[in-house]
């Protein structure tokens, strides 16, 4: 039997919601929606689930993640009631459901517990510097096996369990019985959403965004290729080295615009910033610049003179994938792919 929770709303708040009691269901939301179709009508739907409280209908649904947050719908609501911003804070909710760890949710909730846990890993790394006597090549050495370690094992203990939770969730809790083929049949799908976010394209007016997005996603990409299959700061092989180069300035020039949207509160997915939002786009930035001028520092042969940078960098990359990329919003890129791809396994059912 469903379960109504009022309370609910309360908790949503934590995520960052606004007032979507302003809603008095006119449907506008829907109706002005590009990507909002007969077949998977939302937001006005998830605002219902909201209001009542409905959590086990929230977390089978895989509506929050097919919004791109375009803004439209907030744009054009006649109350005010920001459906946009609610669909947001659901993904957030969402994230801190699918985490096995509980971390998400505390961190997303409370900014001093992970301002501390960012504290801790920023002494980890001052720790480890001092460890091996603040020797440069022990620490390019060790902190390329960092990376390699902390993907493994994030993917491994943190990303495998949790998308197992929202299939779970979404796909065996909801019911939906799917042959096995289905999935692989499914699966270019799932490839096509990660790498292209291709629905985006649908949002009107939408389409610089989309190709900002597509760039970061390939150069982000592509740069975590480069630094630890290639190693990066370690080659003399000089089409690795540019293409590190382009990567890291490509990273560094979209997230840059990005924080400029955040600042200018211009368009409705940025009027609302929370602190995860600013981190994710502000350590992404750190990224592609401290991976930018280390390499350059390097070639330069005056890192060694320099070690704060490759401090300040190891540190930006620690905190990056030890918190922000498991517990952060780096997990919209993975949950949105995977649900594009549930949902496509669910269509194919039907």
């Amino acid at each position: 039997m469903t379960r109504v929770n009022p309370e609910f709303a309360t908790e949503l708040i934590k995520y960052g919601v606004g007032d979507f009691n302003a809603c008095f269901n006119c449907g506008n939301c829907t109706a002005t929606c590009s990507l909002s179709t007969n077949d998977s009508s939302f937001p006005r739907e998830m605002i219902r689930y909201t209001t009542l409280g409905l959590e086990d209908e929230i977390k089978s649904s895989l509506k929050p993640w097919e919004c791109y947050y375009c803004g439209e719908c907030s744009t054009e609501c006649p109350r005010q009631a920001n459906p946009g911003e609610l669909m947001m804070s659901l993904r957030r909710w969402l994230t801190a459901k699918y985490d096995w760890t509980g971390l998400s949710g505390l961190f997303y909730k409370y900014l001093p517990a992970f301002l501390i846990t960012m504290a801790l890993v920023f002494a980890g790394v001052l720790f480890f510097a001092n460890s091996v006597n603040w020797e440069l090549e022990r620490m390019l050495h060790y902190g390329h096996l960092f990376e390699m370690f902390a993907i493994a094992t994030v993917f491994v203990v943190i990303f495998i369990p949790n998308l197992l939770r929202m299939w779970y969730f979404t796909v065996i809790r909801a019911g939906v019985k799917v042959p096995f083929k289905n999935y692989f049949t499914a699966l270019s799908d799932l490839f096509v959403h990660m790498f292209t976010q291709k629905r985006a394209k649908d949002c009107v007016d939408n389409h610089f965004r989309w190709l900002e997005h597509l760039i970061l996603v390939i150069a982000y990409l592509s740069l975590l290729f480069t630094t630890v299959f290639l190693n990066w700061f370690g080659t003399q092989n000089l089409f690795v080295v540019i293409l590190g180069y382009l990567e890291s300035a490509f990273i560094f020039i979209i997230t840059v615009d990005f924080v400029k949207d955040r600042i200018q509160k211009k368009k409705a997915l940025t009027k609302n910033s929370r602190p995860s939002d600013w981190f994710f786009v502000i350590w992404l930035m750190l990224m592609g610049l401290t991976a930018f001028f280390v390499r350059l520092f390097i070639d330069f042969n005056i890192l060694e003179g320099n070690k704060w940078l490759y401090l300040f960098h190891l540190m930006v990359l620690a905190q990056w994938a030890l918190i922000i990329v498991p517990f952060g919003k780096w997990t919209h890129f993975l949950y949105r792919s995977f649900a594009m791809y549930f949902a496509k396994i669910k269509s194919m059912n039907s």
